[in-house]
């Protein structure tokens, strides 16, 4: 997914939606007719990234270097699309085509998989010494990791860069001001019955125009983030359960199942009350019916200009609302629909946060695979890290540095860090294979049409399932022939 007027991407940088499109002054098009931002090097390793990555390249560089990088290897970074759909195809056509450079691409942990699958990108097992293979195998995060290896061989084929999930935000001030005790919530979270009475409550107290805003727009971010996660949080899936998220064709599809239908029915409740007969019983109507046009930058808004008591988006957004209200900004884990004991799916259940990020993929076709590889070990150093977390808010793979103090130093992230190592512990990848485009669109539809009121939910999971049967189906008999 990616930036652009109608398609914000999921895990995204902190600036990414704060920057008009088109801001660096880079026009987004194909590979060949990229250049090199920043002073040229005919030397230097290019790297496929956007405009967040150029900003901080400076500050980057040097880390590498501090972190043992030789002085003679640098890197320059060639502009590509802030849409990850287009990126997505742009390095598709470079691949295809056998182009290089770039020598290193930035990918999308949700569509890295495909470009592995194809045999389109470098084995790092083979690259990366054993001591960084030790490190990211037991010091990185899983889910992250998972999204980065050979489904069948579990060789890693790109280094997690930094992972992005899921946050949600709240008014602190106006929340304790209404009588309620928010003492714990930066590390137990509490579930979406609780959370939407109390923001119901506060929003009557306190005259703010929204209670809850998020995003549900018919788009990939609805299927592979918001509804992921809801979903997740009350043990429902996709594909039963997270060990079937890799691996298309024979797998079972339980869209239809209670807990997913629940989601929906509690998303119902919040956007139309008790005047919708298909919402569930018990929860308090919070969000506006607008959130169905929203995605990141609309549905943060609202919450920015101090008229919503609580807001999910990603972690970018957390210094857009400490600019806002400074340490009246509250963040806490994602509610739950059920706990994670009451779920038919191991893992799910509890608190759950969509998972996205960026990793770093070699390119097979680059003739200087011994200095790319030397990058992505340098990136994976804790001063590489720290200083990317510091320059531009993007989360540590060793999410355990986020309990150091040389991380909890760092304002505004700082303050936050117990609640970000808990939602990356939680974090839900969505199920990365190479018909997920063509699946994501669909369940977006339908979600959609029941979030909506086009459809009951039970039709809309009913027609969805028969869809992504359909789907699976075409992948098993593909692969019988």
């Amino acid at each position: 997914m990616g930036r652009g007027k109608n398609k914000p991407r999921a895990g995204v940088s902190r600036r990414s939606f704060v920057k008009a499109a088109g801001a660096s002054g880079v026009t987004a098009g194909s590979l060949g007719l990229a250049g090199c931002l920043g002073s040229a090097d005919d030397d230097a390793i290019i790297i496929h990234s956007d405009s967040d990555f150029q900003d901080i390249r400076g500050d980057i560089q040097q880390a590498l270097w501090d972190a043992g990088l030789d002085d003679d290897i640098s890197y320059e970074v060639r502009a590509a699309a802030d849409d990850t759909d287009q990126r997505r195809q742009d390095i598709q056509s470079a691949l295809q085509a056998g182009r290089s450079p770039p020598d290193i691409f930035m990918m999308d942990s949700g569509w890295t998989i495909p470009f592995i699958l194809r045999e389109q990108t470098l084995n790092l097992s083979d690259q990366l010494s054993t001591d960084v293979n030790d490190r990211i195998e037991n010091e990185y995060l899983d889910a992250a990791v998972e999204t980065a290896r050979h489904p069948d061989t579990g060789n890693l084929h790109a280094l997690p860069l930094f992972p992005d999930f899921s946050v949600m935000l709240y008014r602190q001030d106006l929340i304790e001001e209404a009588g309620h005790d928010t003492s714990s919530w930066a590390t137990e979270p509490i579930s979406w019955q609780e959370f939407s009475e109390i923001v119901a409550d506060t929003q009557q107290q306190s005259g703010v125009d929204f209670g809850f805003t998020t995003q549900a727009a018919a788009y990939e971010g609805l299927a592979c983030c918001t509804f992921n996660e809801t979903m997740s949080s009350w043990g429902g899936a996709y594909f039963g359960g997270i060990d079937n998220l890799f691996d298309a064709g024979d797998r079972p599809v339980t869209v239809d199942e209670e807990p997913v239908l629940n989601a929906i029915r509690m998303m119902r409740a919040f956007m139309y009350g008790e005047e919708d007969e298909h919402a569930l019983e018990g929860y308090e109507q919070i969000a506006p019916t607008s959130i169905v046009q929203w995605i990141e930058d609309e549905s943060l808004g609202p919450f920015q200009n101090g008229n919503a008591i609580a807001h999910r988006n990603w972690p970018f957004a957390i210094s857009e609302g400490a600019d806002a209200f400074g340490e009246d900004l509250g963040v806490m884990p994602v509610p739950y629909g059920v706990p994670a004991e009451e779920s038919e799916y191991e893992g799910l259940g509890g608190t759950a946060a969509a998972l996205g990020g960026w990793h770093l993929a070699i390119n097979p076709h680059t003739d200087r695979i011994d200095e790319s590889a030397q990058i992505l070990e340098a990136f994976a150093t804790e001063e590489v890290q720290r200083t990317m977390f510091e320059a531009n808010g993007w989360l540590p793979p060793q999410i355990d540095l986020l309990g150091t103090p040389a991380f909890e130093e760092i304002e505004p992230f700082g303050r936050y860090t117990d609640t970000l190592r808990i939602l990356g512990e939680g974090a839900v990848p969505r199920p990365v294979t190479d018909i997920w485009a063509e699946q994501a669109a669909v369940i977006a539809i339908e979600v959609h049409n029941a979030y909506t009121q086009q459809k009951t939910p039970e039709e809309a999971m009913g027609d969805l399932k028969a869809r992504l049967e359909r789907s699976e189906a075409d992948v098993e008999e593909t692969d019988g022939n």
